[in-house]
């Protein structure tokens, strides 16, 4: 049993390390398989929980180390993230891509509520907070699940639930959605849908991605490093002054608001287009995931089956509700698609997606993805504020 503090995370790390590196070694159509139902990610959190339950560190002895990394690494990794969520961009998708996005975004958030509505007695008394973490998962990305997770003081043990339906649901809506772009010719014959506007602004994003060939470099990593970690610190302490003299927030959400604005705003200076910020929040977002997995006992897990019907009742809400507004508002199946995959799936799976639709498209879907980023936290916690009063 582990029961020093640098062994234990010189451990998780190493094992995340290993498992990202996984798809680089194992090759093939079974390896494509394996990985499209549980990617590193999810491998990271599933692994962890395990050797947690497995009782390989000792919970007691590493607290100290655990509660001194994680929140400090969570707020800088959300800022650096959100360096990339450049609005000028965004604002090229156009008017019925973004309605699509929001759409995809006020249906999952209605789908939590209902779904906690109709299931939350059997979820657990302090469901909402679970649902209300994985929610900001669902609109924008795994980032803001942890973020939600720190501002709402949720257990490791009860995002255990969450994780499963996450992986569960999501895995198999991503498959439901490869499948339903394929009927894009019907889909879009029936809602009467113009594809000429994604296809310009595809082309032009693009060419603009094409267009930054600028090297990663060190003083790029360590410059973005210090920045995530001084913002961190800075709005640790703000958030906490702010609880004393606004208490209508909790000194974490506070902070997880301060690093959202700071960080969309200072995605719009040339502090957010220097190289290596996508590659410096991944690795911040595994160690973060690490972490958070390593504290969560398997063993707690009880009533599983009844989250899992909790995602497929949100997930028939959304659909239904999409499919309703794509005849409405004459939207593609593209744009249909891409933005609810954009939401649930976020950076990894959104330009998978559009790939698969044409190739120029994809990134109009990172784009898309982004855009959740900036929204995932902020939604997620309104949605689980509601969830509580309802």
């Amino acid at each position: 049993m582990i029961t020093d503090g640098f062994v234990y995370i010189a451990a998780l790390i190493g094992i995340a390390a290993l498992l990202i590196y996984l798809p680089k070694i194992w090759k093939g159509k079974a390896a494509d398989v394996f990985f499209s139902f549980a990617p590193p990610v999810v491998l990271i959190y599933l692994i962890m929980m395990v050797l947690c339950t497995l009782k390989v560190w000792d919970l007691g002895a590493t607290a100290p180390t655990y509660s001194a990394l994680k929140n400090p690494i969570l707020y800088a990794m959300v800022f650096i993230m959100l360096l990339r969520c450049d609005m000028k961009k965004i604002i090229k998708l156009g008017p019925k891509m973004l309605i699509g996005f929001f759409s995809a975004t006020l249906s999952i958030g209605l789908g939590f509520v209902v779904a906690h509505a109709i299931l939350g007695s059997l979820l657990g008394e302090n469901s909402w907070q679970s649902l209300g973490a994985l929610c900001g998962s669902w609109m924008g990305g795994g980032g803001n699940m942890l973020a939600i997770q720190a501002a709402l003081e949720v257990s490791e043990a009860d995002m255990a639930y969450a994780v499963v339906m996450d992986s569960v649901c999501a895995s198999f809506y991503v498959m439901f959605l490869l499948w339903a772009i394929g009927l894009s010719k019907i889909f879009n014959k029936w809602t009467k849908a113009d594809t000429k506007a994604i296809d310009e602004v595809g082309a032009s994003l693009e060419a603009e991605t094409k267009a930054n060939t600028k090297p990663v470099t060190f003083q790029n990593i360590i410059l973005i490093l210090g920045m995530g970690l001084v913002v961190s610190a800075l709005c640790q302490y703000l958030g906490g002054l702010l609880n004393g003299l606004i208490p209508f927030f909790d000194k974490g959400t506070w902070t997880v608001l301060m690093v959202t604005v700071l960080g969309t705003v200072l995605a719009l200076t040339p502090v957010g287009k220097l190289k290596g910020i996508e590659e410096i929040s991944n690795v911040m977002l595994y160690i973060t995931i690490a972490l958070i997995a390593s504290r969560a006992d398997l063993a707690a897990i009880e009533n599983a089956h009844w989250w899992l019907l909790c995602g497929v009742i949100i997930l028939v809400i959304h659909v239904g509700i999409m499919v309703i507004l794509a005849k409405l508002l004459k939207l593609d199946i593209f744009t249909c698609c891409v933005a609810s995959l954009a939401n649930i799936g976020g950076t990894a799976t959104a330009p998978v997606l559009a790939g698969t639709y044409s190739s120029a498209l994809v990134p109009v879907g990172i784009v898309m993805a982004l855009l959740g980023y900036i929204i995932g936290t902020p939604g997620g916690l309104l949605v689980a504020k509601l969830m509580e009063i309802f």
